[in-house]
């Protein structure tokens, strides 16, 4: 087996293997896709009576040497009289074509469904992983490549999956099935149907690897128009601020004119198949024609027999045609497929060891030991190394791109460091349930993450089963019942896409509220009050040190005046704690923390 031969076979069970827990439902539509062909061919087969018995009160004559079962069945047509076989037929063929539309109607809904949960099951398995993936992933790919593949690739597979199986099987019956009555009737004549499979098939495959090919660069340019649309939308205030309207529509003007062009090769591609074997099986079909034709002008055969012989030739072109519209729609599949794949084959970085343990409370304290941690090239962090305990409030403090948040990042285990560990009480957390471990924590973070849900929903973000009471709760300690109050359905308000219906502020206060709900002993606050007024900022903070209590808070701040009352701070910079110890301690030492704290302060 060749190569290519191999490539397509794994291409194409790898595409099968979605269908699997499906098979009890495709397995009843192949059936109904057999019966529907039988029918199919039974009802080609009434041209033979009524047209040489019923119209011309003729007889049947088919070719010598029929199968014995056949000429039987023939003589007994011939025996019945014109008006009986009329009024025989015409019951018949209501049944006949009843029974039709039932299996073509029933294989049609089967098939369908079939593709429908397979694209149900896909997106969610997508979407599984997306929240399996570690954030090292999500950093490194768009939200619109994303966004594709759980759309545009997954209805794709779905496609192929409720036509082109479809017809693969349907059609593959019909060609079987009719080269049978070929070869009944005149063994010799199927020759030519067969002489025109490989001339039918090449074009097919030279097409098909090109529509492959064409099929992956057309979903990549789909995938670069969700990002810029994803961009552009989130983004829509910095469009209009900058009056960057007309840019960006020439920008998304030439994405959409580069998916034009690789539809439209796609879709010439596509449709020059159809003409070219309907144009190779009409040569084919004259040459029976002119055979057959003679047969009939010397009375060899009837003109029914020669209807049905003609028009069971003609049953094998039509498949044929609809098999090279099959092989288009499976190229386009296999290149969304691959893509599926490309997702699902990966393997997180961020996993459990086996007999990974839960933690149950944090009892000492935290501790990251000559902790490595890189991104890309460069190092961000090098050979970090610090305790503290539970009871402590520790900062984080540096010039932006100094490795703060990236520090409390491989706390919340969202990385892992490539050398060193991070500890509690003493244990690698590498060894901790993840879930676990993230259950004791809260975070909130300087870019406020908010949903398109209820105010009552977002407060109770880690906290699902919290009670109405406790979020009113929490929301007083945030200092954000008040504006919540004002809202037109209160808690019940839907705040729009990320809370875009709020003020900064407002946003922020209900992050903190979220994290006061959850209660958790091990706190996070990246630029936690940098969106919130000077009295707002007050009472959160005072609010913040009633949390604090008993735990282990870590604050990233550029704003120094909201830590001059933490245990430890430590002064971040390129990757290294360059500085350590209490505000005051700091301010003596005229190191780079006082230089921060006099360009605030500085008249």
């Amino acid at each position: 087996m060749s190569k290519e031969k191999k490539v397509f076979l794994q291409e194409y069970w790898k595409l099968f293997n979605f269908t699997k827990p499906h098979l009890k439902i495709l397995g009843i539509g192949v059936v109904a896709m057999f019966v529907s062909t039988i029918f199919d061919g039974v009802s080609v087969g009434m041209i033979v009576p009524f047209s040489d018995k019923v119209l011309s009160n003729g007889k049947i004559v088919l070719p010598a040497r029929m199968p014995a079962f056949i000429e039987n069945f023939v003589a007994k047509i011939n025996a019945i009289p014109q008006m009986t076989l009329l009024y025989d037929m015409a019951i018949f063929i209501i049944v006949l074509f009843l029974l039709k539309g039932f299996f073509a109607f029933l294989q049609a809904v089967l098939m369908s469904k079939v593709g429908q949960r397979v694209m149900r099951d896909i997106r969610l398995m997508l979407y599984e992983k997306f929240q399996s993936l570690d954030l090292d992933y999500f950093s490194r790919k768009r939200s619109g490549e994303l966004l594709s593949r759980i759309t545009n690739d997954v209805s794709m597979v779905e496609n192929a999956v409720s036509y082109g199986f479809t017809d693969l099987v349907y059609q593959s019956f019909q060609i079987i099935f009719f080269s049978c009555v070929v070869v009944f009737m005149y063994w010799r004549l199927a020759i030519i149907p067969l002489l025109m499979v490989p001339f039918i098939c090449i074009p097919i495959v030279m097409v098909g690897k090109k529509l492959r090919k064409i099929s992956r660069n057309t979903q990549e340019k789909m995938a670069d128009i969700n990002s810029l649309l994803v961009e552009t939308i989130s983004g829509v205030r910095i469009v209009r601020a900058f009056g960057a309207e007309r840019y960006e529509v020439e920008k998304f003007g030439k994405q959409n004119q580069d998916y034009y062009k690789l539809s439209m090769k796609s879709i010439v591609r596509t449709q020059i198949l159809a003409p070219a074997t309907e144009f190779i099986g009409v040569i084919g079909g004259v040459v029976i024609l002119l055979y057959i034709g003679r047969k009939v002008v010397t009375g060899e055969l009837s003109f029914g027999a020669f209807g049905l012989f003609l028009a069971s030739v003609m049953m094998m072109i039509r498949p044929f045609k609809k098999l090279s519209n099959v092989n288009a729609i499976m190229q386009k599949a296999f290149a969304s497929s691959t893509r599926i794949y490309e997702v699902l084959d990966i393997t997180p970085k961020i996993k459990e060891e086996p007999g990974a343990w839960d933690l149950k409370e944090i009892k000492d304290g935290l501790e990251m030991r000559d902790v490595w941690f890189r991104y890309e090239e460069a190092d961000v962090l090098k050979g970090i190394s610090f305790k503290c305990r539970k009871d402590e409030v520790v900062a984080l403090v540096g010039p932006s791109g100094a490795g703060k948040s990236t520090m409390v990042d491989l706390v919340a285990r969202f990385y892992d460091p490539q050398k060193g560990s991070v500890l509690i009480d003493g244990r690698d957390i590498r060894t901790l349930n993840v879930k676990s471990l993230r259950q004791h924590m809260a975070m909130v973070s300087q870019e406020t993450i908010l949903f398109n849900d209820t105010v009552r929903d977002n407060i109770a973000y880690g906290k699902r089963d919290a009670k109405y009471d406790e979020i009113v709760e929490a929301a007083k300690k945030a200092f954000a019942h008040e504006f919540i109050l004002n809202l037109p359905q209160g808690y019940d308000t839907y705040i729009g896409d990320r809370g875009v219906k709020l003020s900064g502020g407002e946003r922020q206060r209900l992050a903190i509220a979220r994290a006061i709900l959850k209660n958790p002993p091990l706190l996070i606050l990246d630029e936690a009050t940098s969106q919130l007024d000077s009295q707002s900022e007050r009472l959160v903070q005072e609010a913040l040190a009633v949390l604090m209590e008993g735990r282990t808070v870590f604050v990233i701040a550029h704003r120094l005046s909201t830590i001059k009352n933490a245990s430890k701070i430590f002064v971040i910079n390129e990757g290294r704690i360059v500085e350590e110890g209490a505000h005051e301690a700091l301010l003596a030492q005229s190191g780079l923390y006082k230089r921060l704290y006099d360009m605030q302060f500085q008249a």
